[in-house]
């Protein structure tokens, strides 16, 4: 999926869209951060099991399963800017539904309110992921990813922190009222960013191929009938189905794995993970693609996290906890590499490309709620056991997968 350069944005104007982007990398990081936060809380107040707890991140998730591919016809029809518009909204919605979800102690409740978060989330991603990926040209599309990345990560430790921040008690004396007045104060932020996505100067952008006047440049897409004559797509979208599980699990379960291992502050070991993404995140700005293309970055991420999981399972506790933020170094490249990898010679298909990928999403809803059930029968440590078949298949991914065409 090569982009016209009449498309591309340059120099200041470049910069600008960049920056509103990042503020809304950060807000879907902030956003899925806060559920390492509830799940805790949740655990103790309701005295639920760790499986069920995780629920709420599967609520999340499977919005990008049920509204993920819909999202295509969304952005078709209003466009990427008010899309993003429309997925503020959502949030705002789904996290004042945690309000009365405390305050009627009501798991059902929170689950819908993390859901509605979820929806969302999956149209911020479904317009700001391909967005950014068709910005400029394919090749850097990952150093611009990385980019987007950092703000990303940066947001998933910074959620928790706020909440204990405000309401000024360490989680595991905090009471459901406690988290009224943080609520509030995100939820203004967050209408705040969907006024700014609406009266931001970002264009729209196309692929090469998607107008249908011009689908003969790129040849390999104009032949094709259906958005499922794409391997390469194809084998891309489940390598983000379980990337995403995995990320998740490593990013989400920080503070649950360090109560676990009954580490006092818990939710200060939330900066773990997203340390050790930043830190391949800039790899990737430096590296990408002067140094490195797209797919070896993604090969070498592969085997440092594969190194990583086995380190998690097989150091003593008070280590293991460390090496998760090698699994997150491994994984800081993944998602960058993936999506233009798979995105590439789509053309017309661009958008429905691009909201199934989002629809992969959706692993993040499933695998941390495996990690969960392994975690009560053989315990936190050995939960982690789960990550290494899933980076196999991403190495896979990462040496063959992407280059199958037909």
């Amino acid at each position: 999926m090569s982009t016209d350069s009449k498309s591309h944005i340059q120099g200041r104007h470049l910069m600008v869209a960049l920056v509103i982007l990042g503020a809304m990398f950060f807000a879907i990081g902030f956003a899925l951060g806060i559920n390492s936060y509830l799940i805790p809380l949740l655990k103790s107040r309701l005295s639920i099991s760790s499986a069920e707890s995780y629920l709420v991140l599967a609520a999340t998730f499977s919005a990008f399963l049920i509204f993920g591919y819909p999202a295509s016809f969304v952005i078709a029809k209003i466009g990427y800017k008010r899309t993003m518009g429309l997925s503020f909204l959502l949030f705002a919605l789904g996290f004042y539904l945690y309000i009365p979800s405390g305050k009627m102690e009501s798991l059902p409740l929170f689950l819908v309110a993390s859901f509605i978060s979820g929806m969302g989330n999956t149209f911020l991603q479904a317009s700001v992921n391909p967005y950014v990926t068709i910005l400029g040209p394919i090749e850097s599309a990952a150093r611009r990813m990385s980019i987007m990345g950092i703000m990303n990560k940066l947001a998933w430790p910074v959620a928790p922190f706020f909440l204990a921040l405000v309401i000024g008690k360490s989680v595991e004396t905090v009471s459901f009222p406690d988290t009224t007045l943080p609520f509030i104060i995100i939820i203004g932020l967050f209408v705040l960013l969907g006024v700014v996505s609406l009266i931001s100067p970002l264009p729209e952008v196309k692929a090469v191929g998607e107008d249908e006047a011009n689908v003969e440049d790129c040849p390999y897409a104009a032949k094709k009938t259906s958005i499922w004559q794409f391997p390469h797509l194809l084998l891309g979208i489940l390598a983000l189905f379980l990337y995403v599980g995995v990320e998740t699990i490593a990013l989400g379960t920080m503070v649950d794995y360090a109560e676990s291992l009954n580490l006092v502050n818990p939710e200060f070991y939330a900066w773990i993970s997203p340390v050790g993404m930043i830190i391949g995140y800039l790899v990737g700005i430096v590296f990408i693609p002067k140094y490195l293309s797209q797919s070896t970055a993604l090969v070498a991420s592969a085997i440092v996290a594969i190194g990583g999981s086995l380190l998690v399972v097989v150091t003593p506790p008070e280590i293991s906890i460390f090496c998760v933020g090698i699994i997150a170094l491994g994984c800081a490249l993944m998602w960058p590499a993936i999506w233009p990898l798979a995105m590439t010679d789509l053309g017309k298909f661009t958008k429905q490309g691009g909201s199934l990928m989002v629809v992969a999403i959706v692993g993040g809803a499933l695998f941390p709620i495996v990690y969960g059930f392994i975690k009560d029968l053989a315990g936190a440590q050995n939960a982690y056991w789960i990550a290494v078949p899933i980076f196999g298949y991403i190495l896979y991914y990462a040496l063959k997968g992407h280059k199958i065409r037909i």
